[in-house]
């Protein structure tokens, strides 16, 4: 019994020790989503200033939910068609990319907060006392779309 435990706290400590700098503790399902702190940082870098000239394309033919207690974006492509080269805006301050959102309805993408950088390098709180999910944009085929978001929670 004693051997077992000193195993299982060994896995614990190998698990979380093997994740320093990632964004989550499980790997993503969406492998787009599977980098460190440092990659998300970088590639959010590449991506400001908002896009605030942007064509508006109205409501996004999609959703998404915040789940506050789990520090994830959930955002779900409700059309007919994939979304390539899509960037997601969370409050026109904090950005994440993915390559694609397709569209399969059921199909939720988790993003978690720590995925979404803005433009001091600095990723979405974690505490959430203060700073709230208000908006959430997609951009993609050159124009802003809003997403209807709700609560998770």
């Amino acid at each position: 019994m004693k051997y077992l435990r000193l195993s299982l706290l060994l896995v614990c400590v190998g698990m979380f020790a093997g994740c320093a700098g990632r964004a989550e503790i499980f790997p993503n399902s969406e492998k787009a989503l599977r980098k460190t702190a440092a990659e998300f940082a970088a590639d959010a870098a590449k991506r400001f200033p908002y896009k605030a000239d942007a064509p508006r394309g109205g409501i996004a033919t999609g959703r998404a939910q915040v789940g506050y207690s789990l520090n994830k974006l959930e955002i779900e492509n409700l059309g007919d068609e994939d979304w390539d080269d899509v960037e997601i805006w969370v409050n026109k301050s904090y950005v994440v990319s993915l390559p694609k959102l397709k569209a399969r309805p059921g199909k939720i993408t988790a993003i978690p907060f720590q995925a979404l950088f803005n433009d001091d390098g600095h990723s979405f709180p974690t505490d959430n006392s203060v700073t709230r999910v208000n908006l959430v944009e997609v951009y993609h085929d050159g124009k802003m779309y809003e997403v209807k978001t709700q609560l998770a929670d």
